[in-house]
């Protein structure tokens, strides 16, 4: 069984819809920014892990405890986040820091809400510390060095796979996708932490994927016979829609995982799960009706490569 086998859809010629569609998401995500800065002091609400915070490792003693039991105890919903830590019984909580309250106060408080559900004898505090601002800043320039980093490998790597206008095409697509992965995050005020920057990178990672197969199937119709003569937008055309049935598979079962997680992973990777969805479904998009027409583009208006015949070796003169 094979979805879309004969599809025939004109996606280039839908390109300046499509265009209208993705200026419109980066100008709400840019919007949603602007009020945030104003209204919070930043683009999003930062995490323990950029912002700075206390860690208060926990470890139970002749319980069985798990996260979900003791998110419970710390305030539900508003818990501060928790990972385990080692063993099963031990845990790692991070809470922020809040303006006249020092770490002792916030170690005394979680220890409070864990006797009052656990019981005195049931945990120990094995250690609390203290993470600065000045970490936090150290972590987000790391984190944008990570993308800035990933950029160039990219435009390096397809300019030698292929040719330097997939590249600069693969590129625009990524930051498109990037601008309005970021522009949900500050519309929905998620928390950005080490987990957001993992999804920014997985989204950035699938986009490229789907975008490279698609600009694989391009270059291979390139170099079929008669590609010279052929107009450039049907032929781009006839290689999205070839792709297609790989794209919607690929895209659709990644969903329908994204989705259970969302359902059913707890609050925990919500917003991980979040952004995760809306990166699949941007990134299919772009790969089809960004990518796509940036390569058409850029070809048009700087002529960085030639739509050209693959030439056939010459066959050996007979005598």
């Amino acid at each position: 069984m094979r979805f879309f086998a004969n599809a025939q859809f004109r996606f280039i010629q839908a390109r300046r819809k499509a265009y209208a569609f993705s200026a419109t998401l980066i100008a709400v995500g840019l919007l949603a920014i602007g009020v945030n800065f104003a209204t919070l002091g930043s683009w999003v609400p930062y995490g323990v892990d950029f912002s700075g915070g206390a860690l208060v490792q926990v470890h139970f003693i002749g319980v069985s405890v798990d996260a979900g039991d003791l998110r419970s105890a710390l305030g539900g919903a508003q818990a501060p986040p928790i990972t385990r830590f080692g063993e099963e019984d031990e845990f790692v909580i991070r809470a922020p820091l809040e303006e006249g309250v020092s770490l002792d106060d916030i170690a005394a408080g979680i220890e409070a809400q864990l006797t009052a559900a656990f019981g005195g004898e049931s945990f120990e505090i094995v250690r609390t510390e203290l993470v600065g601002a000045k970490v936090g800043g150290e972590l987000q320039r790391k984190a944008i060095l990570a993308v800035l980093f990933s950029f160039v490998i990219t435009l390096i790597y397809l300019a030698i796979r292929f040719e330097l206008r997939f590249g600069l095409a693969a590129v625009i697509a990524t930051i498109h996708d990037i601008l309005i992965t970021l522009g949900f995050m500050a519309l929905m005020r998620l928390d950005f932490d080490l987990p957001s920057v993992a999804a920014i990178l997985t989204v950035v990672g699938y986009s490229l994927n789907d975008t490279i197969v698609v600009f694989d199937r391009i270059r291979e119709n390139l170099h079929k016979k008669g590609a010279r003569k052929r107009d450039p937008v049907e032929l781009i055309n006839e290689s999205i829609n070839e792709t297609l049935p790989r794209t919607i598979l690929t895209s659709g079962t990644t969903l329908v995982v994204l989705v259970a997680l969302l359902l059913f992973g707890g609050p925990v990777i919500r917003d991980f799960t979040m952004v995760l969805i809306l990166g699949v479904g941007i990134g299919t998009y772009s790969s089809v009706f960004v990518a796509s027409p940036a390569l058409l583009e850029i070809q048009r208006r700087w002529g960085l490569g030639e739509l050209r015949e693959k030439k056939a070796k010459p066959e050996p003169a007979s005598v």
